[in-house]
């Protein structure tokens, strides 16, 4: 009969959550509720779900009351969603992509050229250069359009997030696409692009893997991130790569 009434009890709160992902918020919402733990262990282990294990998390969680076994099957879920995660995006290379037809299709790169005083030059590695300094794309536009509803991933470096990578405007001329890494004043090669940077956010979903959220209230334009590491691997005589892409909303 406990069985029954158990197995009562968790299709109504399936039929109640089935429709969203379980996270720490839903689970302590169950608990309050007065639900057993098994049957919270048991929707934890059947549903999906996407939970935050870290260990200030995970405190919060047993501070109001959460019991221990739930807890380890939060963490036992997190886990799992990992190891899955992991295998979905293991051949994918470091870059920058976007879903097309269910696929992540990487964002093809472009040549970035620099612009100093007039003229374009190569940014040496541990040289110095005075006065303002452009990166310059080939075009006015993209070959890449993206609008508000496009998925976009990048797989980073080891060591790396997806913040890491700079997101840029760039200003279109007539026949390039240019944006501003300095301003005056002297700049090693190390510099970051701070005047045409555009923050975003990132959710990892699986080791070095980050979904990217533009900014809400991106405008219409011409964009691309530069890769970690992007301005100081420009040597003498070569140039750099950006992943670039026009946004159309």
């Amino acid at each position: 009969m406990k069985k029954l009434l158990c197995a009562a009890v968790l299709l109504v709160c399936a039929s109640a959550f089935g429709q969203q992902s379980l996270n720490n918020a839903s689970i302590e919402k169950l608990s309050k509720s007065g639900l057993g733990n098994d049957v919270i262990v048991a929707m934890i282990q059947s549903q999906p779900g996407s939970y935050d294990v870290s260990s200030s998390e995970i405190l919060k969680l047993k501070q109001a009351g959460i019991a221990d076994k739930v807890l380890a099957a939060m963490v036992e879920k997190d886990g799992a969603n990992e190891q899955s995660s992991n295998s979905n995006y293991a051949n994918l290379d470091i870059g920058v992509y976007t879903q097309v037809k269910g696929a992540w299709t990487v964002v093809p790169t472009e040549v970035v050229n620099w612009k100093t005083g007039g003229f374009l030059k190569s940014l040496a590695t541990d040289g110095i250069i005075k006065g303002d300094v452009n990166g310059r794309l080939k075009g006015a536009h993209s070959s890449t359009k993206l609008t508000s509803a496009t998925a976009i991933l990048i797989k980073a470096p080891d060591g790396d997030e997806a913040t890491d990578f700079q997101l840029v405007h760039l200003h279109q001329k007539s026949h390039a696409r240019e944006f501003r890494l300095v301003t005056g004043g002297v700049i090693h090669a190390s510099g970051g692009a701070s005047r045409d940077a555009v923050a975003f956010k990132q959710k990892r979903v699986a080791r070095r893997t980050y979904l990217v959220q533009l900014p809400a209230d991106l405008k219409p334009g011409e964009y691309a991130f530069l890769a970690p590491g992007f301005s100081a691997s420009t040597t003498a005589g070569s140039a750099g790569k950006a992943y670039s892409f026009t946004f159309v909303e």
